[in-house]
């Protein structure tokens, strides 16, 4: 889903395929399986988890610095 951020219910942001079920809860995987589990906004979030999520919200991930490093080599 494309607008907001999801996060996983610690606040793990996430950044991969979603899908929306018919109750309205967005959830991972392009469809649904076994092993999808529910996403949320940052206001549906804990405290604790708001305060992960947000802890990360400055921290390049791995893949997103290769890339932007890549980017600038070239």
């Amino acid at each position: 889903m494309k607008g907001k951020l999801h996060y996983l219910k610690d606040g793990t942001p996430y950044k991969g395929e979603s899908h929306k079920m018919k109750n309205g809860e967005v959830h991972t995987g392009k469809t649904h399986s076994s092993s999808s589990k529910k996403l949320f906004h940052m206001d549906e979030l804990s405290k604790a988890a708001q305060k992960k999520a947000k802890a990360g919200k400055d921290k390049e991930s791995y893949t997103d610095a290769v890339s932007r490093r890549l980017k600038n080599y070239g």
